[in-house]
C-alpha cells in the first residue's frame, strides 16, 4: 500500500500544479483583457519538465538509424534509447523542484544517465553521440550552483575525448561545443527564471507586510484618537448635566467645548487616515488640563528644558492623551500630575494620579491595556520605553523616556498649560 499512496501523493500533486498553471493562465488573459501588462505583474506559470521535452528530438538520428536497420545490435541500440529518454525525462522533471533536484536519487539517476551515453556512443557513433547534448542539458537543469561550472567544463572535455575516440576530431569539436552550451545556457536560463520568481515572491510579502504595517497603524491612532476623544465628550456631558440646574453659563461653556473636541476628533481622524498627523505637545497638555478640570481632578503640568523635536512632541503627546484617558476613566482620583523634562540626549514624561492605582485594569508586566501596549511598540520603534504601573505612594504612574536630538538651545521655563473651559 506504500508504494499506492506514494503514486496518489504524486498524482495529487500534479493534479495541483495543473490547477495552478490555470489559475495563472486565466488571471494573465484576463489581466491582457482590462490592459494591465502581464508579462510584468505575471510571468506566468513556472516551467515544468515539459519545457525540456522537446530537445528529445535531438535524438530522431539514432531513431531513424533503428527504423532503418542501419545500427547493429537493433535490440541492445533500443533498449538504450528507451532507458535514456526515461532516465531523462526522470532527470528533467524533477531538476524544477529544489528539494527534489538535490535528492541523491536524481544524482545517481544522472549519473547513469552519463554511463549509458558513454556506453550508446562509444558504441554506435554518429548520431548518437548526440545524446551527450542531452546529457549536457539535464546536467545544466539539475545542477545550478557553484559546481556547474567545474563538472560543465569536465562533461566537455569528456565529451569531446568520447566523440574523438569514436569518430575522429572532426566532429569532436562540435560535440564538446554543444554539450558546453546546452549545460550553461539552460542552467542560466532556469536559474534566471527561478531568481525572477522568488523577487516576484519577495515583493509580494513586502507588500503584504507593509498593509500589515499600515493596518497597525491606523488602528493604534483610531483607538488613541477615539479613545481619548470620546473619553473627553462623556467627562465634560456629565459636567454639563450637572451644572445646568444652577449654571447654564458654564453648562453651555461645556457644550461649547464638546463641540469644539468634536470638530477637532473630525480632522485628526482624517489626518491620521492620511498618515500625516504630527501631534502638538503644547496642545495635549492644554486638552489634558481641560479633560482633567472637567472630570473634577486636579491637574498640575510642568514643562522643562530644552524644546523638543515635532517627531518627539507628537510620540509624547500620544502618551499624555492615553494616560490622561486612564485618569479620568479608571482611577478615581482628585489630583493628577503631568511632569515633561527635555534633556539634550533623551525627554522625559511623567504622568501620576492619587487615585486607586487602577488607571490601566489589565495591566501585564508593567503594563497595561491595548492603548499602553500600542504606545510600548511605538516609543520601542523609536528607541524609547514606557513604564507603568502602580505608585509607591498611591495611585498611578506612566513614565516614558524618548531619545531625541534638541530641536533649539533656547531653555523652555517651567510651564502650566492654559487653563481651557
Amino acid at each position: 500500500m506504500s508504494w499506492w499512496a506514494r503514486t496518489r501523493g504524486v498524482l495529487r500533486e500534479r493534479g495541483r500544479a495543473r490547477s495552478r498553471r490555470r489559475a495563472d493562465f486565466a488571471r494573465c488573459r484576463a489581466d491582457r483583457r482590462n490592459g494591465v501588462d502581464a508579462a510584468v505583474d505575471h510571468p506566468g506559470p513556472p516551467p515544468t519538465g515539459f519545457s525540456l521535452l522537446p530537445w528529445l528530438l535531438m535524438g530522431l538520428g539514432s531513431f531513424s538509424n533503428l527504423l532503418q536497420g542501419e545500427t547493429p545490435d537493433p535490440w541492445i541500440g533500443g533498449l538504450g534509447l528507451l532507458a535514456f529518454n526515461s532516465l531523462y525525462v526522470y532527470v528533467t522533471f524533477r531538476s524544477f523542484d529544489r528539494d527534489r533536484r538535490r535528492a541523491p536519487s536524481t544524482r545517481v539517476a544522472l549519473v547513469l544517465m552519463g554511463l549509458l551515453t558513454t556506453a550508446l556512443g562509444l558504441g554506435y557513433g554518429g548520431s548518437w553521440l548526440m545524446f551527450f547534448p542531452l546529457l549536457g542539458l539535464a546536467t545544466g537543469a539539475t545542477l545550478r550552483g557553484p559546481w556547474l561550472g567545474r563538472v560543465g567544463l569536465l562533461l566537455t572535455v569528456y565529451a569531446g575525448a568520447v566523440s574523438a575516440v569514436r569518430d575522429g576530431w572532426s566532429d569532436a569539436a562540435n560535440i564538446a561545443y554543444a554539450t558546453f552550451l546546452s549545460s550553461m545556457v539552460t542552467a542560466a536560463i532556469l536559474g534566471l527564471s527561478e531568481a525572477v520568481r522568488e523577487l516576484r515572491a519577495a515583493r509580494e510579502e513586502l507588500a503584504r507586510r507593509a498593509v500589515e504595517k499600515e493596518r497597525l497603524r491606523f488602528s493604534r491612532d483610531l483607538h488613541d484618537l477615539l479613545g481619548h476623544t470620546l473619553s473627553v465628550i462623556v467627562v465634560k456631558s456629565e459636567a454639563a448635566r450637572r451644572l445646568a440646574p444652577r449654571d447654564m453659563d458654564a453648562a453651555l461653556g461645556q457644550i461649547g467645548d464638546i463641540e469644539s473636541v468634536g470638530r477637532q476628533a473630525l480632522t485628526e481622524i482624517r489626518e491620521a487616515v492620511t498618515g500625516y498627523r504630527e501631534g502638538s505637545l503644547a496642545t495635549e497638555l492644554a486638552r489634558a488640563r481641560s479633560a482633567l478640570l472637567a472630570a473634577s481632578v486636579e491637574p498640575e503640568v510642568r514643562r522643562s528644558g530644552t524644546p523638543l523635536t515635532p517627531a518627539a512632541e507628537a510620540l509624547l503627546g500620544w502618551v499624555v492623551r492615553e494616560a490622561v484617558t486612564n485618569v479620568v476613566r479608571h482611577s478615581d482620583a482628585t489630583r493628577c500630575e503631568i511632569s515633561v523634562e527635555g534633556a539634550v540626549e533623551q525627554a522625559r514624561l511623567t504622568v501620576t494620579d492619587n487615585g486607586t492605582g487602577g488607571a490601566a485594569p489589565r495591566a501585564a508586566e508593567g503594563i497595561g491595556g491595548t492603548g499602553l501596549t500600542g504606545l510600548t511598540e511605538r516609543l520601542a520603534a523609536a528607541g524609547g520605553s514606557l513604564r507603568a504601573g502602580p505608585s509607591p505612594r498611591g495611585g498611578f504612574t506612566v513614565f516614558a523616556e524618548l531619545p531625541v536630538e534638541p530641536a533649539g538651545t533656547a531653555v523652555v521655563g517651567a510651564a502650566t498649560a492654559p487653563r481651557e473651559g
